[in-house]
Order: C-alpha cells, then structure tokens, then sequence
C-alpha cells in the first residue's frame, strides 16, 4: 500500500495511504508536545490541553460532536505521552469530512473558557487522586522521578498535583499557542478514499493557518547513569512489586532492534503500538524462571520508542510466598545469563517471531495503520515502520548478548520495590 506524503507550504506534514478493503478512514493529528515539554511548575500541562481539545469552538459547541460522531458511526479520542498528543477519529468513508473540518478548526481556534479551565482542573485533579489508589502509579512515579536528573521525562505525563493545582488559563492557552502549529504536527490519514481529493481537502482545510514559530524545545541531555539507584514506595494494597527500570535507547539507535529482540527474549515482546494489546509471554526466560518457579505471579517488560533515550523496564509481581530478594537475585541471574552466553539460535528465532507477530497485530486495521503513520514520523520518518520488519530479523545472537552487555547493567538502572501497608488499594 503506497504511502503518499505531502508537506503543505505552512509545515504541515502529511501522510496518506490509500486501503479499500473496508468503507472506513482513520483520521489521526499528531502534534509533537508531551510532558518532554513541560518546565518547572508545568507538569502535566500538554494532558490538561488535549482535554481541552474538547471544549469545543465557536464553530463546534461541546457537547455535540460526541452525538454526531457516533450517529454517524464513528469513534474518536485523543491520546497524551511523554513526546506527543495524538487526536483521532475513525469513520465511515463517507463521513470523514466531519473529522477532516473538527481537527483543522480545534487546531487553531479552541477558546479555553476560564469556566471550562476551573472545571477540568477538577476532573484532572480527580484523575490523579485516583491513580494515586495505584501501587503501580506510586511505583512508576517514583522510579521515573529517580531515573532523571535534568529530562522531562522525569514526571508522569498527568503531572503533580502541586501544579495541577497553579497552572492558569494563560498557561494553558499559552503552551496549545506554542505548539500547536502547523510545523510541529503531523497529519495522518489511512482508509477509503481518493489521495488526490483527499490531500486537496486537507489543503482547502489548513491552507490558511499560520505557519508560526518553531517550538523551543527545554529537554536536556541526561547524563549517562553511573550508579544503581534504589527507591522504595510504601502505599495501599497487600502485593509487592519490583520495577527494575533500565535507561534505554532512542528509536532511532541501530541498538534499539537488538534491544527490541532481548525484551521479547527475556519478558516477552513490548507493544509499541499503544493504542492495541499484547501476547502472551509464557515461553519467556523470566516468565519461567520466576512465574513456574513461584518467585512470583507475573513478568512483563516495557521497552518504547521514544525521541530521547527513556526507560526498558522489567516489572515483576512477588508471590506471596516469595520475597522481593528473591524475585531479584533471579532477575540478575537470568540477565547475566544472557550476558554471558548468547542465545541458541531456535530461542532467537522464536523471540524475533514473537516480536513480529505483536507488530502484526498492532499495525493490521485501519486504525493502527494510520497510526503507526503519524507515530513514527513523530520520532524519525515512516521508512522507520517500513524497515522494522527487516532491522529485526537482522538481529543476531551476538547482537541480543552486546545488547544486554551494554543496556542492562546495574549501573544503568534504578531498581524500584513498592512495599504495601496493608490498606485497601484499587485493582491493578
């Protein structure tokens, strides 16, 4: 299926992929501000802008779009990470053109009534209270806010409460104003229609918005780890975790495959599409060594592309009748296994086959195909989605061993227990 890209004279990139094998087109707007933008006193501040995204404008009230979208059959959302905000909608073919006119009018004239500005405050300030019920959001916070000394990527992408709390109406309408131009965003649409027409619309649509500066950008380069760094998290719940959270790669580093290809090795493969599921990771080394052993009662890996170098991290839930010294000394022993000996090459195949499988199922609708188009251009450029299949099946034994040499030594991660007091928590 041929990609057709378009960069109109104001910046906008666009990216558009003809499919006829369903009456539908996915409709996606990525514009590259994430809490990787957000300074001092600012967290959380690009989340509090997509939900103001649907506040409506003087051409489309809120209120009624969620009643026309899905009369006419569609769905739409919008997404905030740590590098982006993504808006989407996907409809039948013939409906599009209201997702065509509502993304390109929110682009520039979303008003940020103070009213609506006060009542989300709540709604978001809520949000956090809830996820603050989370052993896991406790843990994650306080393993990422250890991982980072300089980089946004420090703080959780809904932000502290403490700012949650003072971010105005100016700052916000401010931040959508920075960043919200036509030079920062990528305009992804995958589905039934004509390219011609299509990019003519798109053209009729967005011609007329400014171009506008470029954003300045506040992340800094982090200094390489040089130490293990520990933390612990006491909060609700009866249930003991660990996070070991290595500092990771950029997508781009040719490393990042034999990265990719160690994950599915050790804890099963990584989804990096976040918007569908996961496989299951029952043939992985941890998952045998720790889960059929009862060191603990699940495994999993986390391992994302992102524009700076982030965090692969290792999650592990301790059985009951384990203990967290446990669970760790077989972590260790399992990475440094894998440091010292590469894999046998039937072990590697069936982790790369994994890892291709978890990429098939997240790229096969329409939907994920449109996104995966605006996603990878986010980071690097859609060749970057186009070559994954290949890069991966490149990665050789010796390839996963150097990877786990380099990336997952204790130096370069902080190792995280949530330790429960007993009160009731929410369900993970």
């Amino acid at each position: 299926m041929q990609l057709t890209q378009h960069t109109l004279p104001n910046g906008l990139k666009v990216l558009l992929k003809e499919i006829h094998t369903a009456p539908l087109i996915s409709h996606w707007l990525w514009v590259r501000a994430g809490s990787r933008d957000e300074g001092p006193g600012l967290s959380g501040i690009s989340h509090w802008v997509e939900h103001m995204q649907f506040k409506g404008t003087p051409q489309f009230p809120a209120g009624e779009l969620d009643k026309t979208i899905s009369r006419d059959g569609g769905f739409w959302n919008a997404m905030t990470y740590i590098d982006w905000t993504a808006y989407y909608e996907t409809m039948p073919s013939e409906k599009i053109d209201l997702a065509l006119r509502l993304e390109a009018d929110r682009f520039i004239n979303s008003q940020f009534d103070p009213k609506e500005v006060d009542s989300e405050r709540t709604v978001i300030m809520s949000e956090r209270q809830g996820n603050e019920n989370s052993p896991m959001f406790l843990l994650d916070e306080d393993v990422q806010q250890a991982a980072f000394d300089k980089h946004p990527y420090k703080h959780e992408v809904i932000g502290y409460m403490a700012d949650l709390k003072t971010i105005t109406r100016d700052d916000l309408f401010n931040h959508y104003k920075h960043f919200y131009v036509p030079g920062n965003a990528v305009l992804a649409i995958a589905g039934d229609f004509d390219t011609q027409r299509m990019l003519a619309r798109v053209e009729e649509l967005y011609a007329g918005v400014p171009s506008g500066p470029a954003p300045t950008r506040i992340a800094q380069d982090e200094p390489a780890p040089e130490e293990e760094r520990r933390v612990v998290t006491q909060g609700p719940g009866e249930t003991v975790f660990v996070k070991a959270a290595y500092r990771s790669l950029r997508a781009t580093d040719p490393d990042f495959f034999a990265l990719t290809v160690a994950d599915s090795l050790l804890a099963g493969p990584s989804n990096l599409n976040l918007f569908s599921g996961g496989i299951s990771n029952k043939t992985s080394r941890l998952y045998r060594r720790l889960v059929e052993k009862d060191l603990a009662v699940g495994v999993s890996g986390g391992l994302q592309a992102t524009i700076d170098p982030y965090l692969y991290d290792i999650t592990i839930t301790v059985h009951p009748n384990s203990s967290t010294e446990a669970a760790v000394a077989a972590l260790d022993d399992e990475i440094k296994r894998l440091q010292d000996t590469p894999p046998k090459i039937e072990e590697l195949l069936r982790a790369v086959k994994q890892a291709k499988a978890l990429f098939a199922y997240g790229s096969e609708s329409i939907t994920n195909q449109a996104f995966w188009m605006g996603f990878a251009e986010v980071f690097d450029r859609y060749a970057w989605f186009e070559t994954y299949l290949e890069r991966l099946a490149a990665v050789t034994p010796a390839d996963v061993q150097r990877a786990a040499q380099l990336y997952l030594r204790p130096e370069r991660r902080v190792l995280g227990v949530y330790q429960p007091d007993g009160s009731p928590a929410e369900e993970e």
